[in-house]
C-alpha cells in the first residue's frame, strides 16, 4: 500500500491560515452583502466618527454657490422648485437604497428630522437616486422611517451635486449652499442642529 507524505502543520501555520481565512471572508462579506458594510459604518457613527464639520455662524458657509433650477417630485407626483423655498432653511440629502453609506446614516437622519420637523423654518428633502421610487418607499416603510421622500424632476448644477452618494446640502434662506458634504456623516448632533438653527 502506497501512501502520500504526511504533513504536520505547526500551531503558527494553523493560526496564520485561520486569520487569513477570516479576513478573506470579511472582505467577501463587505463586497457581496451591502448591509454588512452598512452595519459597520452605523456602529462607527454611533461611536462618534464621521461628524460633520460646521461652524455655528450663518456667515461661515462652505460655499457661496446659489442652488438654482432644482426641481423635485414627491411620491404623489407633486413638484417643488427650490426657488419656491426661499425664506426657509433647506436640508437636502441625496441617497439610494443600494448605497451602504446612505443606509448607515439613515437612522441618525431620521432622528434629526424627528427632532426638527416641527420647526416651520426648515424644509427637508430626501432625494432618492433609485431608478424606481417604489424601492425607496418600501425601504422607508420596512425601517419605519417617516422622512419626506422625493425624486429629481430636473437637473442640478454639477458643482453642487456631482452624483456622489450620499451628498448632503444645507441651503440658507436666500438660496445659497451654506453647507455641502459628500460621504457619510452623523447629523443628529447638538452642534449640527444648532448650526441649522443659526441659519434661520
Amino acid at each position: 500500500m502506497i501512501t502520500g507524505p504526511k504533513y504536520k502543520f505547526s500551531r503558527r501555520q494553523i493560526m496564520n491560515y485561520s486569520v487569513n481565512t477570516f479576513f478573506i471572508g470579511l472582505i467577501c462579506l463587505f463586497l457581496f452583502v451591502p448591509d454588512a458594510k452598512s452595519w459597520v459604518m452605523k456602529q462607527m457613527l454611533t461611536l462618534g466618527f464621521f461628524r460633520p464639520d460646521v461652524e455655528v455662524n450663518p456667515n461661515k458657509g462652505k460655499s457661496t454657490v446659489p442652488l438654482t433650477g432644482l426641481m423635485v417630485s414627491d411620491t404623489k407626483g407633486n413638484r417643488i422648485s427650490i426657488s419656491d423655498l426661499k425664506g426657509k432653511v433647506v436640508f437636502i440629502n441625496f441617497w439610494a437604497t443600494w448605497c451602504p453609506p446612505c443606509r448607515a446614516e439613515m437612522p441618525a437622519l431620521h432622528n434629526m428630522y424627528t427632532a426638527l420637523k416641527g420647526n416651520k423654518n426648515f424644509v427637508f428633502l430626501f432625494i432618492t437616486e433609485d431608478e424606481e421610487i417604489g424601492k425607496a418607499v418600501e425601504y422607508f416603510k420596512d425601517n419605519n422611517y417617516d422622512l419626506p421622500l422625493y425624486v429629481m424632476a430636473g437637473s442640478v448644477q454639477s458643482e453642487v451635486y456631482s452624483g456622489t452618494l450620499p451628498t448632503t446640502l444645507v441651503i440658507d434662506k436666500v438660496g445659497i449652499v451654506a453647507y455641502k458634504h459628500e460621504g457619510v456623516a452623523n447629523y443628529n448632533t447638538e452642534k449640527f442642529k444648532k448650526y441649522l438653527e443659526s441659519l434661520q
